[in-house]
């Protein structure tokens, strides 16, 4: 179960495809990166995560994790100076909301989520927006409920696709991630997740999932 408000997402009678924004719709490990060397901070690719691997450029002293945190949240707050869309995803987005709608399911703080929508419409990347840090299997699940079309999730992170995994029946999942030295230590998605090396070949899997769908509803039953 989930407790965020969804009530205003209205989905039509076709294919659903959820994506997550961060490094997958947006950049984000990069300008976050040029963000922390403004503020005289840099990020060690050391671990698959923020806290821990940010120093002062001045000492090389680590920064405190609650000072990690309020920095994150700078930038969430400053992310339209910042973030740009990923190569290609506008053209292919837009081509894939011709056969299906389209959502994006951000893991961040909600109230950050009025900067983000502006973000996002400033590229033509109009698509309905849900920002929450609950886990995102519940979430995808209350979506889709009892709906018979194909669904597809995509995200950058494998214990997201892991939660839609365990709540979704039938969902294609897709991990798409940048190759950058820090998700070069990310863990790995399980094997039956699909690997998508970019927004073509992504786009390539979610309308073969499509077809096939398709192709298995019109075969009548025996």
């Amino acid at each position: 179960m989930t407790d965020l408000d969804i009530s205003h997402i209205r989905l039509g009678e076709r294919p659903l495809i959820v994506c997550d924004v961060d490094d997958v719709v947006l950049q984000f490990i990069d300008p976050f990166q040029l963000f922390l060397q403004s503020l005289g901070h840099a990020f060690l690719p050391r671990s698959f995560r923020l806290h821990g691997n940010i120093v002062s450029t001045a000492d090389g002293a680590e920064v405190e994790g609650n000072q990690v945190s309020r920095l994150i949240e700078e930038f969430f707050e400053a992310q339209e100076l910042w973030q740009t869309p990923v190569d290609h995803v506008v053209d292919t987005l837009g081509r894939l909301s011709q056969a299906a709608d389209i959502l994006f399911l951000t893991a961040m703080p909600p109230r950050f989520q009025d900067q983000r929508r502006r973000l996002l419409d400033s590229a033509g990347l109009v698509f309905p927006l849900l920002a929450s840090e609950q886990p995102k299997g519940p979430i995808v699940h209350a979506l889709h409920a009892s709906r018979s079309f194909p669904i597809v999730f995509i995200d950058d992170m494998a214990h997201n696709l892991h939660s839609v995994r365990e709540h979704v029946a039938d969902c294609l999942l897709i991990h798409l991630m940048p190759d950058s030295p820090v998700h070069r230590f990310a863990p790995p998605a399980a094997d039956d997740i699909t690997r998508a090396i970019d927004w073509a070949h992504a786009a390539e899997l979610i309308e073969a999932h499509f077809l096939s769908a398709t192709f298995s509803r019109a075969i009548p039953a025996a």
